[in-house]
């Protein structure tokens, strides 16, 4: 099962990795970001999992685990480059042997990045091992739309280097798509979606200006996988631990027990034909758009083929998005 990233007609499989969790701990804007302790043998032996399952699609950042998440990766695809399609992100000053991230200025929004785009990109060329890389997006949510026209024009200049194939920006704001859509090399969106939440119209604008969709957060951060509970505590050194979390499925390092209502009633139909919970996550983002590819996260094999597993079961049917919305009374997600 594979899937066409719109515009820039990239091939990945239909299921990408989320490389965030096996970066390990660091610390952004002087707080906790990362997933807990990781275990860097067991992340290796994850991505070649995932590449003998047909997962050929890995979205990373510079930012995760400062560095240590691509150099990661760059260790894993060694001698298999060939096989794998890389993402990652920029916009920020690493520091990895701190394991600090922030920004370039005194603010995420006004921040100077357009004279660093070059010099992130060949940090990140260094760290993962490659001559290029696949996917380049810039990673700063709410940055300035005015001052994305800049790194949009260093961004072009990376692609007619050929250090990078295309690019695009990880965020959910209609009004910074529209401008980065502007270049015309921008082939993707990264959008925060699951069964849950999301941005449909963004995922229409998608559709209407052919951007592939990368879809972070398909999983809710683990509790659409239904291994969490009310009782559900993390560790101090895991982003969820964040007592004013930005992601709504937390609170105060707690799991939403909203959250926990609404996936027991759309069980049945997520499980269907033998998925797992997860699996059926997957299948709903599937079934969401042509254009969506979902990168949940993982730190182990099993994980990984879980997920990868989803695609042997494809997208949920018009019938079953249209079951789930009527479950969670709301506006139907295929219009």
């Amino acid at each position: 099962m594979k899937r066409i990233l719109g515009r820039s007609e990239i091939e990945v499989s239909a299921t990408g990795m989320g490389c965030w969790a096996i970066g390990g701990p660091w610390k952004f804007l002087g707080g906790e970001a990362g997933w807990g302790d990781v275990n860097d043998d067991e992340s290796i032996r994850a991505i070649h999992a995932a590449l003998e399952a047909k997962a050929n699609f890995f979205d990373t950042a510079a930012n995760y685990g400062a560095g240590h998440s691509e150099r990661l990766l760059g260790r894993a695809l060694a001698g298999r480059r060939d096989q794998a399609i890389i993402a990652t992100k920029f916009g920020y000053k690493i520091d990895e042997w701190a394991k600090t991230v922030v920004p370039y200025g005194e603010s995420e929004e006004k921040s100077e990045i357009a004279p660093h785009v070059r010099e992130d990109c060949e940090a990140s060329l260094r760290r993962l091992n490659t001559d290029y890389i696949d996917i380049y997006q810039l990673h700063v949510w709410g940055y300035d739309v005015e001052l994305s026209y800049r790194v949009q024009e260093e961004l072009e200049k990376l692609v007619d280097a050929g250090k990078i194939r295309t690019y695009g920006w990880s965020t959910d704001r209609i009004d910074a798509v529209q401008a980065f859509a502007e270049g015309p090399n921008c082939g993707i969106v990264q959008q925060e979606l699951n069964v849950f939440m999301g941005n449909l119209e963004l995922l229409r604008l998608c559709e209407e200006l052919n951007l592939g969709s990368l879809n972070r957060a398909p999983l809710g951060m683990g509790i659409l996988t239904g291994k969490f509970t009310p009782q559900s505590r993390f560790s101090s050194n895991d982003v969820r631990s964040i007592p004013d979390m930005w992601f709504d499925g937390f609170n105060d390092g707690k799991v939403n027990p909203q959250w926990l209502e609404r996936l027991e009633a759309v069980r049945e139909v997520l499980t269907s034909n033998g998925r797992t919970l997860a699996q059926g996550a997957l299948a709903w983002i599937w079934g969401a758009s042509p254009l969506t590819v979902p990168i949940p996260g993982f730190k182990s094999v099993e994980q990984v083929q879980e997920n990868a597993g989803a695609m042997a079961f494809g997208p949920l049917t018009p019938d079953q998005m249209e079951e789930i919305d009527a479950i969670l009374g709301r506006e139907p997600v295929l219009g």
